[in-house]
């Protein structure tokens, strides 16, 4: 209760007219990319027939894209029926929060020298089953933006 009390406080604080924290930020591309690549996971976004579904990803970079492994199933059919996806992951560092959405297409990795540079990236999934399908996220756009944290704000 007292936790509950301490955050709705802060929350309350931060909405005023006395948050004297510095604007939110957009995030260099170069940034961007770091974030990305010491991110343990990120969610991909994709559509197909006019659903549209949000998958957690283990992920890592490889130059100016995202690889993962994944398993036959929704995610692959839906990459299959429409490339055009969106990847995003979001923390927390210290006092300051940040998101980072990349725009691009989504290919399978199916050429073994191809393959073998994405197993390079030492992905390793959360989730048990193999995952021996590789795919790869060639960004068309990046965009990040970050702020600063207000004090009551559990930073765990």
């Amino acid at each position: 209760m007292e936790v509950t009390k301490l955050r709705n406080e802060g929350w309350r604080r931060a909405m005023t007219d006395e948050d004297e924290r510095p604007p939110t930020r957009e995030m260099r591309s170069a940034e961007c990319w770091e974030r990305i690549a010491q991110a343990p996971y990120g969610r991909i976004a994709t559509t197909a027939a006019g659903e549209i579904d949000i998958f957690p990803v283990n992920h890592g970079v490889d130059r100016f894209s995202i690889v993962f492994r994944t398993a036959p199933g929704t995610k692959l059919l839906e990459l299959t029926i429409n490339r055009q996806v969106a990847f995003e992951v979001d923390g927390i560092d210290g006092d300051e929060a940040f998101s980072i959405v990349v725009k691009g297409e989504a290919d399978r990795i199916d050429r073994p020298a191809d393959v073998a540079r994405a197993e390079r990236a030492g992905i390793r999934p959360w989730p048990p089953g193999r995952k021996d399908r590789w795919v790869r996220i060639t960004a068309r756009d990046i965009q990040g933006r970050a702020f600063r944290l207000p004090p009551a704000v559990d930073r765990a």
